[in-house]
């Protein structure tokens, strides 16, 4: 498998002098899995991804969506690959995790918001909600060097206001776990725990710093209640489920670059293999 993140802050883009080495683009990673072409989540990062993609068509995507909220699906209209004919595009999302997500795509582009609707991309697409805890099995891709190894994704939901889902993908021997989102409270989520166990890389939300989290530093007081991590609760996290690596996600749009380099520092404090993550970091498993 291979792990290309093409947007990895939170809440709003981040565009300016401040953060181009980590980078503004809202969250959005693409997971290579034996030829097989899994995106999760629709941040304005897809747009870089869908300007890759278009050299490559016709083409199969499967692209899952952790929620609906304004940051990880802003992407999507200007994903060019959906406007061609001849693509292929299956979305999921989880069932009760808000509306539905064709819902939700279409309404953020419709009238008076964006130009183009929904029904105007030109590509095939299919629509797929997911239960909590449910896997999916999609088969190896023709040809695959893999051979015949299928792509395995399990869900877990995570704490967020109006509900997240957390993904596990497995693949040839290797695992990746994405979570963002996504909030501990007293103690580590066993929903995430047991999603997590042994995974090679654990992709999850760290927002805040603790002293951000606690409203000890920052503007808007605490953030308790508001749905996201810290890097100590993901390392934590990454500890008990035995993970070889951490990487931290979905970066407060407060934290510049010199921000999240120090919060990957003190994370390398609680877990050693800890990365910040960064758009184009890629992981090779």
């Amino acid at each position: 498998m291979r792990v290309k993140f093409w947007g990895v802050r939170g809440s709003i883009p981040t565009p300016g002098p401040d953060t181009v080495g980590i980078g503004g683009n809202t969250s959005c990673v693409e997971v290579d899995a034996g030829g097989k072409l899994l995106n999760i989540d629709g941040g304005t990062g897809l747009r870089g991804l869908g300007k890759e993609l278009v050299k490559s068509m016709p083409l199969t995507a499967h692209i899952f969506f952790s929620h609906v909220h304004c940051d990880h699906i802003q992407g999507f209209p200007f994903f060019d690959p959906a406007f061609v004919p001849g693509n292929q595009i299956h979305l999921y999302g989880g069932s009760n995790v808000s509306r539905t997500l064709e819902e939700t795509l279409a309404g953020q582009m419709d009238h008076p918001s964006f130009p183009v609707h929904l029904t105007d991309m030109a590509a095939r697409m299919t629509f797929n909600d997911l239960d909590e805890g449910a896997t999916l099995v999609l088969p190896a891709e023709p040809g695959s060097s893999d051979g015949d190894d299928e792509v395995r994704i399990t869900t877990a939901r995570g704490n967020h206001p109006n509900g997240v889902y957390a993904y596990r993908v497995d693949h040839g021997g290797h695992s990746v776990v994405y979570a963002t989102d996504t909030e501990h409270y007293d103690e580590v989520d066993p929903a995430l725990l047991a999603l997590s166990k042994g995974a090679d890389v654990l992709v999850n939300d760290a927002q805040y710093t603790p002293e951000e989290y606690e409203g000890r530093s920052g503007t808007g007081g605490s953030k308790k209640g508001w749905g996201h991590s810290t890097f100590v609760a993901s390392a934590e996290l990454a500890k008990a489920a035995g993970v070889k690596q951490l990487v931290l996600f979905h970066h407060d749009p407060l934290q510049n670059d010199a921000a999240v380099r120090d919060k990957q520092k003190r994370a390398q404090e609680h877990f050693a293999n800890t990365i910040a993550a960064y758009e184009g970091l890629v992981i090779d498993l």
